[in-house]
Order: structure tokens, then sequence, then C-alpha cells
């Protein structure tokens, strides 16, 4: 045992102390601090803004199509060579002609002539827009109505709440557990990589240098595996716990600063609902029209804040750390068996297959978190460390959770146990290229 703590020990010190190391715990929080905050801040940023000439022959679109904080529109007439020229001299840089048959065409195709290309979501407010005004003007023609139909016309907004067995409700966004489930899953598939890949080529380096000759006079091979396996493992959960502190101190602050009007405006829109069903709770429905989110940059945010961050953390902690344990098992036996890192393509394949499959199946994890296929891969002990990760934010009974991480404990058992059959032979065989067919007769020798 003293044995085995001597070489986890020098494991963890080792790196620990590197430059990398330490570069890579404050980048790293830096990083997915920006993969959560960035998307939100850019969201909400004003786009550029277009100034569009409108020529409108038929005259049914003047002053009648809105403008925005992107496209601002100026109607005019003339020629549309006059027009045109506007584009070279004048301040616009896009000029819409709409032909005098617009009204009467059964297909309505106006002209976007720009010198700065038009964005998919600019185009289609143009074209939504002018289908609307449409529709408004052929509605009148023939005497409907049309405050009576936009009246009747609301949108419909689907808002997710799930309630649990013992009557608690608690919204969700399914949106929002898509985001969160692929990033824990990405977390842990480079997290396994990363910290895998050192366990690899720790062992072909000790073996190439013939330091690991020495260290198995005194040492156990497999003890050698597991405390090096360990070891690392320590490394990364050092790193993690440091990422996850810093990570929530820099989101904290960093939101703080830059969406401080927004959550300020929230707070008010909360209270003002509050207010309006105290006031007045026959008619609150009405009231309630006025009352809109300001953003829906603070909306993500404030799905993010639902989710149950220590469970999640404390599973994505368990999943990280036997996941790792599993793969760094394979990982150094692979290493084990081979003389150089360029060696190891034939064996790296079928090993990580399983974590490439698992990618390929997650979107459909994603859109049913609770089919046949989304229960399995998160229950074999391959594929469910990203599997789970897909699907925790969107709940998954306790019975499975517990099942799924029964089975990956037993199957970090066994796969440590067959990759230290292959260490102990693999550790001290040199200058001869290993086959899967050799891999196998070492799992049957014995002593």
């Amino acid at each position: 045992m003293n044995k085995l703590l001597l070489i986890i020990q020098r494991e963890y010190f080792s790196r620990v102390k590197k430059k990398s190391f330490l570069l890579m715990t404050i980048l790293g929080p830096l990083l997915m601090a920006g993969v959560m905050i960035v998307p939100v801040w850019l969201a909400m940023r004003d786009k550029t803004e277009h100034q569009v000439f409108v020529l409108d022959h038929s005259g049914l679109f003047i002053d009648k199509i809105p403008n925005t904080k992107e496209i601002k529109f100026t109607y005019g007439v003339g020629t549309i060579d006059s027009a045109k020229a506007k584009l070279k001299n004048g301040p616009f840089d896009m000029v819409m002609e709409i032909d005098i048959e617009a009204i009467n065409n059964d297909k309505t195709t106006p002209h976007l002539y720009y010198k700065k290309e038009p964005g998919i979501s600019t185009q289609q407010y143009i074209s939504n827009t002018m289908e609307n005004i449409l529709f408004d003007y052929r509605l009148q023609g023939d005497s409907i109505d049309v405050g009576k139909i936009e009246r009747a016309r609301r949108p419909v907004e689907v808002k997710t709440i799930k309630v649990s067995e013992d009557g608690f409700e608690k919204k969700t966004s399914a949106e929002t557990n898509m985001i969160v489930g692929f990033s824990l899953a990405v977390a842990i598939y480079m997290m396994i990589f990363l910290y895998g890949a050192q366990v690899m080529r720790g062992v072909i380096e000790e073996k190439t240098n013939r330091i690991v000759e020495v260290i198995v006079s005194s040492v156990k091979p497999f003890q050698l595996m597991l405390g090096k396996i360990i070891g690392v493992a320590m490394v990364g959960l050092t790193q993690f716990v440091l990422w996850i502190i810093l990570t929530f101190a820099i989101s904290t602050f960093v939101t703080g600063v830059l969406f401080k009007d927004q959550i300020a405006d929230k707070i008010k829109q909360e209270q003002q609902i509050s207010k309006v069903m105290k006031d007045d709770i026959t008619s609150h429905s009405d009231k309630m029209e006025k009352v809109k989110t300001p953003n829906e940059a603070i909306d993500v945010l404030d799905n993010l804040s639902k989710i149950d961050v220590s469970h999640v953390i404390l599973v994505f902690a368990f999943y990280f750390l036997l996941g790792y344990l599993l793969y760094a098992a394979l990982f150094a036996a692979i290493g084990s068996a081979v003389d150089s890192e360029a060696d190891t393509q034939q064996f790296m394949i079928p090993v990580t297959a399983p974590l490439i499959i698992s990618f390929a199946i997650a979107q459909g994890v994603a859109s049913d978190p609770d089919s046949g296929l989304a229960q399995f891969f998160s229950i074999f002990p391959l594929t469910s460390p990203i599997v789970m990760m897909v699907r925790l934010p969107f709940g998954v009974p306790t019975w499975e959770l517990a099942l799924s991480m029964v089975m990956l404990v037993v199957g970090f058992l066994f796969f440590t146990w067959l990759a230290g059959k292959i260490y102990r032979t693999g550790i001290l065989m040199y200058g001869k290229k290993t086959t899967w067919k050799e891999l196998g007769k070492w799992l049957f020798y014995k002593g």
C-alpha cells in the first residue's frame, strides 16, 4: 500500500507543478465562462443597421413596414436608376423596388439591390411583413374585419413544467437542458481523452527510457498501473474543482457587469406580475400582455438558474472520475503494448469507438431522453459517461441513475483487471510489434 501511495504522490505532484497545468487551470474557466456568456452577450448586442430606400410603385406599402433597431426604411419616388444611384452617393446600403402590380399578382416579388449583403433574418423580416400587409389589404377588400382576425390570432408558446412523484412542480426548458447536457458530455469527452492520453504517454515514456525495468523490480506491474491512473485522476479532480470555482466566480462577476440593466428589468417585471395578480386577479390576463420579458438572453440565464446545480455537479464528478478510470486503464494497456506513440493507432480506434458512438446518438437521446436507446446507452459502461450527461438535465429516474452508476463501477473493475493482465506482460516487451492476436494471448498468461 505504501508503494502505491508513493506512485500516486509522484504522479500527482510531478504534474500539478508543471506550468502547463497552471496555464490550463486559468484558461479553462475563462474558456468555459466565455462559452456560456459570449453567445448571450452577442445576442444582446445591437446588430448592423441597414438603411433601406423603398421605391414602391404600388403605393400599398408606403410607411407601413415598421422600422426595427437593425433596419430603417425610407420611402421615395423616382426611377430605379435614380434609386440605385443612392447606393453610391447616399447613406443607403439597400434599395427595394416593389412592382406596381404587387397588389394584384398572385406572387409579389420585390427586388432588393444592396451594397451590404443583407442577412437571412433581414430578408425574412421584409418578406413576412409584406405578406401580413397584403393579407390585411385583401381581407379589407373582401369586407372582412381585420381587427377581429387580429384579436383572434394569438401566439402560442409552450411552457414546460416538470411534475415530480411527490407533486412538486418546476419550470423547465428543453433547449436549455439540451445545451447543458451537451456541454457536460463534451467536457467529459475532452477530459477522458486529455487525462487518458497523459497516462498512455507516461507509460510509453517510462517503457522507452527503460525506467520501468527498475520500478517493477520493487513494485508489482498492476500497482504501477493503478498508481499512475489514480495519480492522474487526482490531477484531473484538482483541476476540475478549481475550474468549477473559478468559472462560477468569473461568470457571476461578468454577468453582473454585462447584464446589470437586464437583470434589473427582469426583477421589475416579476414585481409587476406579482402586483397585477394581487390587484386584480380576474383581469390579470389582459394586463399580463403588457408585461413582456425584456430580453430572451436573460430568459436563458434564468432557465440555467432553475437547474439543480449541486446534483448535476456531483453526478458529473462521478461519471467523469469513473469514466476516466475505466478508459485510463485501457489507455495504460495500450501504452504498455507499444514502443512508440505512433504505434497506438491500431488500438486506439476500437477503444475510443464507444465514445464516438455516444456522440453520434446524442442528438437522438436529447430529442427523446426516455427512449429505449437512451436508456440502454446511459447504462452500458463504455457509453454511459457521455449519454447520461446528455440525459441528466432532462431528469433521470433514480433507479436508472443508480443502476448506471453500479454498472459503471463494475465495468471499471472488469476493464481494469483486463488491462492489468495486458499491462504486466506488455510493459517489459520490447522490439516486437504487437497485434490483437498477441494481446489475446497475454490475457491468458498466468503468474
